[in-house]
């Protein structure tokens, strides 16, 4: 087979590009936000769980449909030649006997079958069809819970990444001021000019040491929170994944007051959705286990039908000869079978959940604008305690490299400068955390009130 000189370009190009390393994926927060939602199991799981709760919707509504019920089988049958009367005549007065004889066997073929449609049930399939419709609903409020706890997920890796590795660049970035500043100490040391102490280039290792600590322990939640968003986006562990905010930065306080939130999370909750819905099952559950103490009204058609080869047959209106003969008929009937303490017990049983959950919602209803008001209230705390600690901040970085300088000058100790490293270090670290707290209050309001973003 010949191969063209533009196929072999391409093919050599593909080539070259398959060999290239691959290129980091960068995403924003939305970004993988969508990414976490298209690839995370746990929402095909649920979303298979609301298909089965349709399914079940389905079978109710099939009940009020045609069914048959048959049962066909192959056996033996004594054989009988012969007439009606003595000694196998086909006319006479004596009707034949024959005892115990038993003159040979014959194939048996048999058929019955029941062709039938319920008219009246007295309510069960209109009440278990509406159970079936609320239980959807429930599953479904369950999928949207999954999705608010994915996003929730997704946002505090997303941003514990950002705090984490910000945190670090800050920390490295004071170890590399630190080790200078120990650096000077121990050249001025060396030189014995009497500008530095002993206790100086301590004081300056102590700091160094705590410093070294919080290092690691910035680099571990860096790569916990990296990995923990690979896994969430789907893109895999393996997988180099690089976020496009050069910061964090806090978000924009919610534009919106206590009481529209709270209103909201009544009404656009998951819970409370799944609640309602739980609740309209529920009702409807009690109906149909009291439906199911009554009759069920139904028409159709039965029949049967036998036949033996080697049996003569009746023609006699008569006499009926179960291994021959048949018939069909329409017929319009009432069926009812129930067991009247058992059934008392079930419409018990119903009425009972019922009530837990009028309880469970009662309980919703008082618990969830206290939660929302929690979390609105901590966003608020925590957005006004980033603005002090930004300007906090800024005011102890001033302090460190007012000291550093003047520990060059020989006119500061080395245990000022190590409280002024230290200060702007918890400063802004702290900070940092905040941003992040306050970020994640935000994203808890969202998802208290049911918002998938």
């Amino acid at each position: 087979m010949k191969i063209n000189a533009l196929t072999r370009t391409l093919l050599a190009a593909g080539m070259l590009l398959a060999a290239l390393p691959g290129q980091a994926e960068t995403v924003n927060l939305q970004q993988a936000v969508e990414m976490s939602l298209a690839a995370d199991p746990r929402i095909k799981e649920r979303e298979q769980v609301v298909e089965a709760a349709r399914s079940l919707v389905e079978e109710v509504r099939g009940n009020a449909g045609w069914r048959i019920s048959a049962n066909a089988f192959i056996g033996l049958a004594p054989e009988v030649e012969g007439g009606f009367y003595q000694g196998g005549a086909y006319s006479g007065t004596v009707p034949r006997t024959d005892g115990d004889n038993l003159d040979g066997v014959s194939d048996w073929t048999h058929l019955d079958f029941a062709l039938i449609k319920p008219l009246f049930t007295f309510g069960k399939l209109e009440r278990y069809g509406e159970a079936a419709e609320g239980n959807v609903d429930l599953k479904r409020g369950e999928l949207k819970q999954t999705r608010g706890d994915i996003v929730y997920d997704t946002k505090r890796a997303y941003f514990g990444y950002l705090t984490a590795r910000d945190t670090r660049g800050f920390l490295e970035d004071m170890q590399g001021r630190l080790n200078s500043a120990i650096s000077s100490v121990e050249r001025k040391l060396k030189d014995e000019t009497g500008e530095a102490r002993q206790s100086d280039l301590y004081a300056l290792q102590t700091a160094r040491g705590l410093l070294a600590k919080y290092v690691h322990q910035a680099k571990a939640i860096e790569q916990i929170s990296l990995d923990g968003l690979k896994v969430l986006t789907g893109v895999g562990l393996k997988a180099d994944l690089k976020v496009a905010d050069e910061r964090i930065e806090p978000v924009a306080f919610p534009q919106v007051d206590l009481a529209e939130f709270q209103s909201r999370a009544l009404q656009d909750r998951p819970e409370m959705q799944q609640l309602e819905a739980g609740l309209r099952a529920r009702r409807a559950l009690v109906a149909a286990k009291k439906a199911d103490r009554m009759p069920d009204v139904y028409a159709g058609v039965i029949g049967q039908f036998n036949y033996a080869s080697q049996r003569e047959r009746l023609d006699n209106p008569y006499l009926y000869d179960p291994f021959n003969g048949g018939g069909l008929t329409p017929v319009v009937g009432v069926k009812w079978d129930t067991v009247f303490g058992v059934a008392s017990a079930r419409v018990n049983q119903a009425q009972a959940e019922l009530e837990a959950l009028n309880h469970k919602k009662a309980f919703a209803v008082a618990g969830i604008p206290f939660e929302v008001g929690e979390a609105y209230v901590n966003a608020q705390a925590n957005y006004g305690a980033q603005h002090e600690l930004a300007e906090g901040a800024a005011a102890a970085r001033r302090w460190m490299v007012a000291s550093l300088a003047d520990l060059s000058a020989g006119i500061e100790s080395a245990d000022k400068v190590a409280d002024a490293i230290k200060n702007y270090v918890l400063v802004q670290t702290e900070y940092l955390r905040t941003v992040n707290d306050y970020n994640m209050n935000v994203a808890q309001l969202a998802r208290l009130t049911g918002e998938l973003r």
